[in-house]
């Protein structure tokens, strides 16, 4: 037998793993972070400087965060924070995203989705 939560403890699996999605596919750039994280501080700090837009999702201040983190980490092999997906895609923790940057590899991912949100939108 598993030795999992009840249905009622908490939100469903399937609840939250949809919501997961949505953040990833609403927005440009989602970081799933925690508040005391001095890498997620890192991750964010990266696109402030390049006066981008986030969301940012504090799992340490979400009722759910602990499940969060677990289909974070079934989602991206990794459960440490923080969790950054730009474009719809995970590019990985802080020093992914700061190589990333470092290598001019950023802005354009971020730039591409901004492009193709603007585009739809003007449909």
């Amino acid at each position: 037998m598993g030795s999992g939560l009840p249905a009622s403890a908490g939100s469903s699996n399937d609840a939250v793993v949809n919501q997961i999605q949505e953040i990833i596919s609403d927005n440009c750039v989602a970081i799933f972070s925690k508040t005391t994280c001095s890498y997620c501080k890192m991750a964010k700090k990266i696109f402030e400087d390049m006066n981008v837009n986030y969301t940012a999702v504090e799992l340490d201040l979400n009722p759910n965060g602990s499940q969060f983190q677990d289909i974070l980490e079934e989602k991206t092999g990794g459960r440490t924070v923080p969790r950054v997906f730009v474009n719809g895609t995970f590019i990985g923790g802080a020093t992914d995203t700061q190589r990333l940057h470092d290598e001019g590899k950023l802005l354009p991912l971020v730039l591409q989705c901004q492009t193709e949100r603007n585009a739809s939108a003007a449909i």
